[in-house]
């Protein structure tokens, strides 16, 4: 299906501006991090209880929200998921230890007696267990890239892996930002959204990268980012659609899949939006400039014999 046919927009033109959106929103990023001083990570990471309730009546989150204020845990995680008669609530590790779910149920009991609930799921995570899962986490992201970069090296060329990568770079910083300015939580489910991302944003370029290599046996007269620019056109109509399908999904599940699957969906949204934008305004270009400092390198050296 094609929705852009015979188009001859210039990309590789409107790239500097591009370049400079994205070195300032990843700035913005970093310096969230750095005054917020990390990342703010959720139970998963950092040690805690989750503990899932059924009530035999609908219940606003407010309503138990008030009610653990008086044990102290107003703070806590607590969000509806399914029917608005489930309730999940995530605190973090206490010096009760493993009695909190219990403590959690007490109260919950004595506030609400007209509405008895039962208890689907609890789960613990200690503190030691979550630093053991942040630390896998960040290598599983690099490692993952250190794979791409060796993989695009050796079905491409060294300058598309290296674009690539920044792109990837580029496609988990931006939401990780974002998640820094808005305080979110990183839990597992952010981080499999950040490699869903990841393989998503890869996918895109990798399908660029084809045509190019295509073209360049196909346009032999043209110029490097002239075949950039026809490969990018070339295929406009399979990035658009595939990334449109994908941010409608994700749209719906953000609006529509409740609360429980919320922080996942919005990782989404904003990496199909930095993961399309990144193919083309910044892998491209790298590549570009790549081709260009080797053509003068090899200008330089005719020049020389």
């Amino acid at each position: 299906m094609q929705i852009f046919i015979n188009t001859n927009y210039d990309f590789l033109g409107k790239s500097k501006p591009a370049i400079l959106l994205s070195v300032i929103l990843i700035l913005i990023g970093i310096g969230s991090l750095i005054i917020n001083k990390g990342p703010s990570y959720g139970i998963d990471f950092l040690g805690g209880t989750s503990i899932a309730l059924k009530f035999g009546k609908n219940i606003s989150i407010g309503e138990v929200r008030s009610a653990l204020n008086n044990i102290g845990l107003g703070n806590a995680e607590i969000k509806s998921f399914g029917a608005p008669s489930e309730i999940l609530i995530r605190v973090q590790e206490q010096e009760t230890g493993t009695e909190i779910a219990q403590v959690i149920q007490t109260e919950i009991s004595k506030a609400f007696p007209d509405n008895p609930y039962v208890v689907l799921t609890v789960e613990k995570v200690g503190p030691k267990i979550g630093s053991e899962l942040r630390t896998a986490a960040v290598w599983a992201i690099f490692i993952s890239l250190a794979l791409i970069l060796i993989y695009i090296s050796w079905r491409f060329d060294l300058k598309f892996a290296v674009g690539a990568i920044v792109a990837l770079f580029h496609d988990v910083l931006i939401p990780l930002g974002a998640f820094s300015l808005l305080r979110l939580d990183i839990s597992l489910a952010i981080i499999a959204a950040f490699l869903t991302i990841v393989g998503y944003s890869l996918n895109d370029t990798i399908v660029i990268f084809d045509r190019v290599r295509e073209n360049l046996k196909i346009f032999r007269k043209e110029t490097y980012p002239n075949i950039i620019n026809i490969s990018l056109n070339q295929t406009l109509s399979r990035t658009i659609l595939t990334s449109g399908t994908v941010f409608i999904v994700v749209v719906v599940l953000y609006f529509f899949g409740g609360e429980v699957i919320h922080d996942f969906a919005f990782a989404m949204i904003v990496g199909v939006i930095s993961g399309t934008y990144s193919t083309v305004f910044i892998a491209s270009p790298i590549v570009v400039e790549w081709e260009r400092r080797s053509e003068l390198k090899r200008n330089r050296a005719l020049a020389r014999h």
